[in-house]
């Protein structure tokens, strides 16, 4: 069979899957079900182990023309509006780690990724291509789409999503658990606010069963913030757009700081995002099975406390990249390969970020106990170092990748 990879999925996900399988030398057909390439959501932290990523794809320019680079993290008590730790971000990250720590509009980080697939001529995208039906055998991979096209190739990637259709291709469990939390969203123009509330910085507020993360985006020009309550909505725990009252934030918030009322009261609209998630991954039988690969949320959706969700699944599309070197012939293995290097780590991602969401949401003698190591500690508690440097890892998978060929 020719040399050609099928992506199900035009998100972040899908889109760094094709651009860097592209570059590696498959050419891709890119299959989107919604009619125009479109990208939802809030901000999104880039972190030194993705932004290296970006940069070995040739996208250091186009970032640097729409991220932000906030100057450090402030970690404060949302009850008493205190300062916990504060972790330089600024120059330091990019000395310590050979790549700064970035923040960007969930849509500016689409636009690049996309614009640089369409300069590219192995690189067809097709809208309104919902699959319906898809099957796989020792010769390769068929996807039939809603509108009656058939697709063949050796490899498919499926990169739809937390809810994920294509899922059960690979993995036979359950539908993603709704965690309980629900993600309050707002971006917004820095402009719009008064000056003592405009920042240059990423904070996290930990409160009584809520958090809220700040940071600016577009250049700097914008703000993203986000608040995570306990919380359940009605309706369909898929959609990730429903309505939100800004007085209902507000109340719940009553008995926040008020330097950080004084934020959310200043915001006038919010988009509400219930929060879904799976298990930590127990195997890299969750990754892969045959020609076909789970990449992203699809394979490990995960809570978003670790700001990691879309850098794990652009770490996996490097991986993936670098495994598949043998060509058409050597699918199967080269994907059980690309799941070996990668489950472990995202389970521990996800685990990490399950467990700070319980930290971020502490009461009584346990928050006290939080903020005497914030404060005694600061940045080495902050700094996940063996997250930011994880480009270890992908040196590894190239290694490995180039050693069988």
């Amino acid at each position: 069979m020719t040399k050609r990879m099928l992506v199900v999925g035009g998100g972040i996900g899908g889109l760094s899957a094709a651009l860097a399988s592209a570059q590696a030398g498959w050419p891709v057909d890119l299959l989107e079900q919604s009619e125009a390439f479109a990208e939802f959501g809030a901000g999104i932290q880039i972190s030194p182990n993705v932004v290296h990523i970006l940069r070995g794809w040739g996208l250091e320019s186009a970032l640097d023309a729409v991220a932000a680079r906030p100057q450090q993290l402030n970690v404060r008590n949302a009850m008493q509006g205190s300062v916990l730790a504060v972790m330089p971000l600024a120059g330091a990250m990019e000395q310590r780690y050979g790549a700064p720590y970035l923040t960007i509009a969930r849509a500016d980080l689409h636009n690049v990724l996309l614009g640089a697939l369409r300069q590219r001529s192995d690189v067809g995208l097709h809208l309104g291509a919902r699959v319906v039906q898809t099957s796989q055998d020792i010769a390769g991979v068929r996807v039939q789409t809603v509108a009656d096209r058939a697709f063949e190739a050796p490899v498919l990637v499926a990169a739809d999503g937390v809810w994920s259709k294509l899922r059960a291709q690979v993995v036979h469990d359950a539908a993603p658990r709704v965690s309980g939390h629900l993600a309050y969203r707002a971006m917004f123009s820095q402009s719009d606010l008064p000056q003592n509330l405009r920042s240059d910085s990423v904070t996290v507020w930990m409160g009584n069963d809520f958090h809220v993360v700040d940071y600016p985006v577009h250049g700097g020009e914008w703000r993203n913030v986000v608040a995570i309550v306990k919380g359940s909505v009605a309706g369909d725990p898929k959609s990730w757009d429903h309505s939100a009252n800004a007085v209902d934030l507000r109340r719940r918030l009553a008995w926040a700081a008020p330097a950080l009322k004084e934020l959310i009261c200043a915001i006038p609209s919010w988009r509400l995002w219930p929060l879904s998630d799976r298990s930590p991954m127990q195997s890299a039988a969750q990754h892969a099975r045959g020609r076909i690969a789970l990449l992203g949320d699809a394979a490990h959706p995960m809570r978003p406390y670790l700001a990691q969700g879309a850098g794990m699944a652009i770490e996996d599309a490097a991986v993936l990249a670098a495994s598949l070197q043998g060509g058409a012939d050597t699918v199967a293995a080269d994907l059980q390969r690309y799941a070996a290097q990668r489950w472990q780590r995202n389970a521990r991602v996800q685990a990490r970020a399950i467990r700070n969401g319980e930290i971020f949401h502490l009461r009584g003698l346990p928050q006290i106990a939080r903020d005497v190591t914030l404060r005694l500690l600061g940045s080495r508690v902050l700094d996940v170092s063996w997250l930011y440097a994880g480009r270890v890892e992908l040196v590894a998978a190239q290694n490995h990748s180039t050693a069988t060929q």
